[in-house]
């Protein structure tokens, strides 16, 4: 070997230390567009549904070192303290990202959801009152506004780019702790969790208080809004969800436009196409909808649809799965006509349909209780703060479910977990619940001194919630 050279030999500690990303420069490009949401709401003689305990809030403080906020009470206990006819008490926390410099602010639909104030806070700790442009609960997004010019907002990536395995960071305020960063990798796209997104899925920490916030690709453009997670603690555990940022985008466009986000429907109920179904029909391979049934007097029932056929194309498009038609039938403008081709009975027909458009979101109307009849829940659910009432016929028809149980009202250890009035619970501790009776039945089989979950449902969505029982 020649003496003016040198051998380097390169160890795989070398390669992975060359491999690792370096995010500080997308967290100073980035974070300054990303925003603090923190929500309250008017109550009366009592504190707000799902506003954390006073105390606990400032033990969290002390424990971890935080100096405390000055929207942090540091009274007496609650008890002590005289409550006003009606005050303003804070109802979450949660994130967003700026859209556009005149103080367009995207977040999700659950984060504002009931709130009477909307408080956004910038990096630079200028805090705006901001009013909703727009909410839609079924794609669980957002616009709001503020008045403020010259603001750092957000470049738009594009998702078709996003590849499985690649680098993604999140900003946010998880537990109100902002402009907090996490970072990981995108873990699956086109991740069926919804009727109308394919969620993007990442193994980026997600909990709560990230709602809303930008998950951002090492270009420094967003690709998505985290929204949710899968949880069994209530906790992050390793796999969360975001929306996929050109179909929020889409949403937001017509929130901006017009408040509201209008869908396409043609009245079909629909499911998989399984593997031996396919080939006894001789479709050959398990592609397309399946229709179970359609509804009278709906645009496909008008067209000449029927229960049996396979929808496999909608406007040209390739329905793949079930799950395709409602989104790509959801994004049609209502009032305009599309050929739908299903198979039946061995061969390929096509149908034209007027697609008709989806019913705004409704809230599940509250049963009044009259003076004979009032909401029973045993002494059980009432120390976890749990207030339950029977759902009505009409009120499980309007929510597509067998049974349940309406939250009349949520105090103490409910009020803590999240849970408010009108909430369906649907399971406790993965028991199912279609009766007050079957809730007292699941509550007397839980050891009282352990948290456990509760499966609800609020307007459109069905989520966890962990009860934490007092101590």
């Amino acid at each position: 070997m020649s003496a003016g050279l040198a051998l380097v030999v390169s160890t795989p500690a070398d390669a992975q230390t060359r491999g690792l990303p370096d995010f500080t420069e997308l967290v100073e490009q980035v974070g300054p567009s990303v925003v603090n949401i923190r929500t309250s709401e008017k109550v009366s003689g009592r504190a707000a549904p799902g506003a954390p305990n006073d105390e606990e809030m400032l033990e969290f403080f002390r424990r971890f070192g935080i100096p405390v906020p000055p929207n942090v009470p540091r009274q007496g206990p609650r008890q002590n303290r005289p409550q006003p006819q009606e005050e303003e008490q804070p109802r979450g926390v949660g994130s967003g990202f700026i859209l556009s410099a005149d103080g367009l602010i995207m977040t999700n639909a659950h984060v504002v959801e009931g709130a009477d104030e909307v408080l956004v806070t910038l990096t630079d700790k200028r805090e705006f009152k901001a009013r909703i442009i727009g909410s839609d609960r079924r794609s669980d997004v957002a616009v709001v506004k503020i008045d403020a010019l010259g603001l750092p907002a957000v470049k738009v990536g594009d998702v078709n780019r996003l590849r499985v395995g690649e680098w993604v960071m999140a900003i946010g305020s998880p537990f109100g702790l902002e402009n907090t960063v996490t970072a990981g990798i995108v873990s699956a796209k086109q991740r069926d969790t919804g009727d109308y997104l394919p969620f993007i899925q990442t193994d980026v920490a997600i909990n709560p208080g990230n709602s809303g916030g930008p998950l951002i690709n090492m270009r420094g453009e967003v690709i998505g809004i985290n929204s949710q997670i899968y949880s069994r603690s209530g906790g992050f555990m390793g796999i969360s969800f975001a929306i996929p940022i050109d179909e929020a985008v889409r949403v937001s466009d017509q929130l901006r436009s017009s408040g509201k986000v209008s869908r396409g429907r043609i009245g079909v109920q629909i499911d998989q196409v399984s593997k031996d179904v396919a080939e006894s029909i001789g479709l050959g391979k398990p592609v397309g909808a399946l229709v179970r049934g359609v509804e009278p007097g709906a645009p496909a029932d008008k067209a000449g649809i029927e229960a049996g056929d396979i929808i496999t194309k909608f406007d040209g498009k390739v329905i793949e799965k079930s799950s395709d038609l409602p989104r790509i039938v959801g994004s049609t403008k209502p009032g305009s006509k599309s050929t739908v081709t299903v198979f039946r009975r061995g061969a390929y027909r096509d149908f034209n349909v007027m697609v008709a458009e989806i019913e705004s979101d409704r809230p599940v109307a509250a049963r009044a209780p009259s003076k004979e009849e009032k909401p029973k829940s045993s002494p059980l659910a009432q120390s976890y703060g749990l207030i339950v009432a029977e759902l009505t016929e009409a009120q499980k028809k309007e929510l597509g479910v067998k049974g349940g149980v309406r939250l009349e009202s949520a105090l103490e250890a409910a009020a803590r977990a999240g849970l408010r009035e009108g909430d369906v619970i649907l399971a406790v501790s993965n028991i199912e619940v279609l009766s007050v009776k079957d809730f007292d039945a699941a509550l007397a089989k839980l050891d009282r001194a352990k948290p456990f979950s509760v499966l609800f449902r609020r307007g459109e969505w069905t989520q966890y919630a962990v009860i934490r029982p007092a101590r």
